[in-house]
């Protein structure tokens, strides 16, 4: 294993896009990483089983914590315990937000400005992942509008924070911000 300059990485991509496979292949290449899932255990068999696909996917040494809303607070507090925090995914955490704040826009605002703050302040290297909603249709309901310019705020502001963004295409990705990390797995 080899030591990685402290960065933040964006990978962005539509749904089964590789985006979670390709953030851990460049988590792997550290020896210390924590993931922080975004993802609330609930009474859905889909997500149940999602979340232990992912699970299984996952080197059984890494660290995991669920942490759905306060990854400011986690960035600063598990970055001193590791070389990488691989946070999945921005999209659920976009959910979270407005499931938590509701119409206060202002609380999800300093939410964002939170986790940029995190983010640029870093004690370790964090790649993040999260979904591209901009190329979809536009949502017939008000809630899915709502949703949807969150998820699209929110990438906007890491991606403006971070060194390297990523966009996954079939499970290739393209550098839309710095380069496309070295290659180390298959």
């Amino acid at each position: 294993m080899q030591h990685q300059p402290v960065s933040v990485t964006l990978v962005l991509g539509g749904v089964r896009s590789g985006k979670s496979r390709y953030a851990q292949q460049i988590a792997e290449r550290s020896e210390r990483v924590t993931f922080i899932a975004t993802a609330e255990r609930r009474d859905d068999a889909e997500m149940h089983a999602k979340i232990e696909r992912h699970r299984a996917e996952r080197p059984s040494s890494w660290a995991t914590i669920e942490e759905p809303l306060h990854l400011s607070r986690t960035i600063r507090e598990a970055g001193k315990d590791c070389d990488v925090l691989l946070i999945d995914c921005l999209t659920l955490f976009a959910a979270n937000l407005l499931e938590a704040c509701g119409e206060d826009s202002e609380q999800v605002q300093a939410h964002i400005a939170d986790l940029c703050h995190a983010l640029s302040t870093a004690s370790c290297t964090v790649v993040l992942v999260s979904n591209e909603v901009g190329s979809g249709v536009v949502p017939a309901y008000e809630l899915g509008r709502r949703f949807r310019d969150l998820v699209g705020e929110i990438n906007q502001r890491v991606a403006a924070t971070a060194d390297t963004v990523l966009f996954m295409i079939a499970g290739l990705p393209l550098a839309l911000k710095g380069t496309v990390p070295a290659k180390v797995q298959s």
